[in-house]
């Protein structure tokens, strides 16, 4: 994993800057309700969506939170006062304490034990009422259908922690039922064969170290693909919202045989 001190100064001019953030903040904007509260966005990083939340729903009280040192004073310098140091797998947090939860590119950083405590502490401190949205399916937005990407297609993978139906399984479990889905694009982060080798060697395809035999075959044939230097398509990122039932809806919720609302 990278370290995310190190990489905090450059980490928002090598994704995409305030463009990518403008983008994702209107997609997440779309899935939260239009109304006063609370909303957490856990692991915010340097604060660059959380900032356009905040801008965006003046009558939303936004905290953002993170575990990175480099990260949140970053994120506190755009939020002043509104930033909090927190492991997203045990959020400082009351169970019930907030309207709406954001993950956005976290998922897929995590294993999968790590995926499924995140979501259940997202889970335990929504309100009924509340809505949790999360970036989902991040190695996925890649594939573009690029010739990089048929270059690529053999490369070994992971199942992905992230993945749509993985973490619908996971809120379900938490009684978060599916409320709506989004998408964004990710502006300014066309791969290019240049970069997907740097990248390659970097070792940020987990499963191809750099320096493998196996590694510099892709490497390889990625520098025999022509315009080395130009950027294919941008990657379109997805959006899954869960809505926590109030009690009274969840209710009228028929039961199984041990107890437990069916959905």
């Amino acid at each position: 994993m990278l370290d995310y001190d190190k990489e905090a100064g450059h980490y928002d001019a090598s994704r995409g800057g305030e463009a990518r953030a403008a983008a994702a903040a209107q997609a997440l904007l779309a899935l939260l309700p239009d109304t006063p509260g609370h909303l957490l966005d856990v692991a915010c990083g340097t604060g660059i969506v959380t900032r356009r939340l905040a801008a965006a729903r003046p009558g939303l009280r936004v905290t953002g939170a993170d575990l990175t040192p480099a990260m949140a004073r970053m994120a506190s310098a755009r939020l002043p006062g509104a930033i909090v140091r927190a492991d997203s797998r045990r959020l400082p947090l009351r169970t019930g304490s907030v309207d709406a939860v954001t993950t956005v590119w976290l998922l897929h950083l995590l294993d999968a034990e790590d995926v499924r405590a995140v979501v259940a502490e997202c889970a335990r401190v929504l309100r009924p009422g509340g809505v949790y949205v999360t970036t989902v399916d991040k190695a996925a937005a890649h594939d573009v259908g690029s010739d990089i990407d048929a270059v690529l297609a053999s490369r070994p993978r992971r199942p992905a922690a992230d993945a749509a139906g993985t973490v619908t399984a996971h809120a379900a479990r938490h009684g978060l039922l599916p409320s709506g889905r989004a998408c964004f694009r990710g502006v300014g982060q066309g791969r290019s064969p240049r970069d997907t080798i740097a990248d390659l060697r970097r070792g940020w395809f987990t499963l191809l170290p750099p320096g493998e035999p196996r590694t510099e075959e892709f490497a390889t044939r990625l520098a025999h693909l022509p315009d080395q230097d130009r950027p294919r398509g941008d990657p379109s990122f997805s959006l899954c919202a869960f809505r926590k039932p109030t009690a009274a809806w969840a209710g009228l919720l028929p039961r199984s045989p041990e107890g437990k609302a069916v959905r």
